[in-house]
């Protein structure tokens, strides 16, 4: 009988405290998660200095996760639109044990998140993103306007929400408790902290998979059938973590 994975290599199931102030609070709806094992040494080259991919098992992931921001409420309490995401994301943790996502792309349909993000140094996209209910399941789709490249990305998901999540798995919980990201931005990789409600979580499975964005982010999307969960959503407030040491 194969042993329990240890704890300790798992994220705490709640939220830590922020570090400080909410700076943002984004409202999620409708977060559709696809999840394929990936070898630690093929993620480490994409990974910002200073971070190394976080694995479980020997095991790290790569992620597609698919969402719609309902509301975001921007510092000094400004209001912010609603857009449709979809992301490519990796899984890091730094010298001081702060696990997170590493976003290789980010679509987003709001051209105002887009030149925020690119200039905090996210890999944000403007692209055509839709998300909504068709037939017995959930569906995304994104087409990347900008910037323009060969090939341009797009992606089009289908999926059928099933069972609750009741007692997550340690996979189950490594792909979503993660309670910050890591980012390289102006010669140093920074830490910024995210705290939500704990997910309601549902398994799914998926009906349609057609895309481009894994190659266009640099990882050739492994063989198989994605791990596939789904939830209703959080609300998600971020601070800034600190950055570590400058790298170049």
């Amino acid at each position: 009988m194969a042993s329990a994975p240890d704890p300790s290599r798992l994220p705490p199931p709640t939220a830590p405290p922020l570090p400080g102030p909410a700076l943002m609070l984004q409202e999620w709806r409708d977060v559709a998660f696809w999840h394929w094992p990936l070898p630690p040494r093929e993620a480490a080259p994409l990974l910002p200095p200073g971070t190394r991919p976080d694995v479980l098992d020997g095991v790290t992931y790569v992620g597609v996760v698919a969402f719609r921001v309902a509301r975001t409420r921007l510092p000094g309490g400004v209001p912010g639109g609603g857009y449709g995401e979809v992301n490519v994301r990796l899984y890091s943790v730094d010298g001081l044990g702060r696990r997170g996502v590493v976003f290789l792309s980010l679509e987003a349909s709001s051209a105002h998140t887009v030149l925020a993000g690119r200039a905090a140094g996210l890999p944000y996209m403007w692209s055509d993103v839709s998300v909504g209910a068709d037939g017995d399941g959930v569906a995304y789709a994104t087409r990347r306007r900008l910037p323009r490249s060969p090939g341009r990305a797009r992606g089009r998901f289908h999926l059928r929400v099933g069972d609750p999540v009741d007692d997550p798995s340690p996979f189950e919980r490594f792909v979503t408790d993660r309670w910050g990201l890591h980012t390289h931005h102006a010669g140093r990789t920074r830490w910024v902290a995210a705290a939500h409600p704990d997910w309601r979580l549902y398994r799914a499975s998926p009906l349609g998979w057609d895309e481009t964005l894994l190659e266009r982010a640099g990882v050739a999307r492994p063989p198989g059938v994605p791990s596939v969960l789904f939830s209703p959503g959080t609300d998600t407030r971020f601070a800034p973590g600190g950055a570590l040491r400058r790298h170049r």
